[in-house]
């Protein structure tokens, strides 16, 4: 694989990483404001973006386990980081909006038998 091909691959990875980790926080500031179908919608979103990115990494891993030596250069390093980060602030951003939905919802039912 050429240098120019695993800069554009990394280029790409950022990009779509980039976008999850984006649609990850407006998922949790859509649940913020108790939006929780927007949220879920953005999570949505950011799992689509993921899909591509991982796309363009199988195609890296694809190279290298078909014995092609790849040159690696740093940009790919920092393309994966983003990548390994957005995958875990979506993870994190689920777990986050299902709790707050957990607790809305004990408090709705709490509120409810108060009266």
């Amino acid at each position: 694989m050429e240098k120019e091909e695993l800069y554009q691959l990394s280029f790409q990875l950022v990009l779509h990483s980039g976008n999850a980790r984006s649609f990850a926080m407006e998922a949790l500031q859509e649940a913020k404001k108790k939006d929780f179908d927007a949220a879920r919608q953005k999570i949505t979103e950011a799992e689509a973006e993921l899909l591509q990115a991982h796309k363009f990494q199988t195609q890296l891993i694809h190279a290298e386990a078909g014995g092609e030596k790849l040159d690696i250069p740093i940009i790919l390093i920092h393309a994966q980081d983003h990548l390994m980060t957005a995958m875990t602030l979506k993870d994190l951003a689920v777990e986050m909006i299902e709790m707050r939905e957990e607790f809305l919802g004990a408090n709705t039912i709490k509120e409810e038998t108060l009266e």
